[in-house]
C-alpha cells in the first residue's frame, strides 16, 4: 500500500468495503433462484452503519463474513464483517440489486 502512508501502510478504507461488497455479490448470486436473470449483473447500490475499528496492514489475512438481513425480489440487504486474527476490523450494512427475469405474458 505505497503512499497509504509511507511510514505506516494500511490498508485503505475503500478497499475493504470493495472487498466486502465483492463478497456480497458472490453471497447474492448464491441465492438466486428461478426469475432471476441468468449472469446477471449485481449492481451495489448503498452502505449504511460503516465502521473501521483497525488498521489492516500488509501481510494481513482479510477473512469477511457476510449475512442476508433482508431480500425482497431481486434487492437484498446485509451486513458484512471484515475479521484479521478473528479480531473485528470493519462492519457495514450493504445494498445490491439483481435484475430479474421479465416474465413473457405469452407464456
Amino acid at each position: 500500500f505505497q503512499g497509504h502512508f509511507p511510514s505506516n501502510p494500511i490498508m485503505p478504507g475503500v478497499l475493504i468495503v470493495e472487498a466486502m461488497a465483492q463478497t456480497g455479490g458472490v453471497l447474492a448470486l448464491s441465492r438466486m433462484v428461478k426469475g432471476y436473470k441468468r449472469n446477471a449483473p449485481i449492481y451495489f447500490m448503498g452502505l449504511d452503519k460503516v465502521r473501521f475499528r483497525k488498521p489492516v496492514r500488509p501481510g494481513d489475512q482479510l477473512v469477511m463474513k457476510l449475512v442476508f438481513l433482508k431480500q425482497r425480489g431481486g434487492l437484498f440487504k446485509m451486513k458484512g464483517e471484515a475479521f484479521v486474527d478473528n479480531v473485528l476490523v470493519a462492519e457495514a450494512e450493504l445494498m445490491a440489486s439483481v435484475e430479474v427475469e421479465k416474465q413473457n405474458p405469452q407464456e
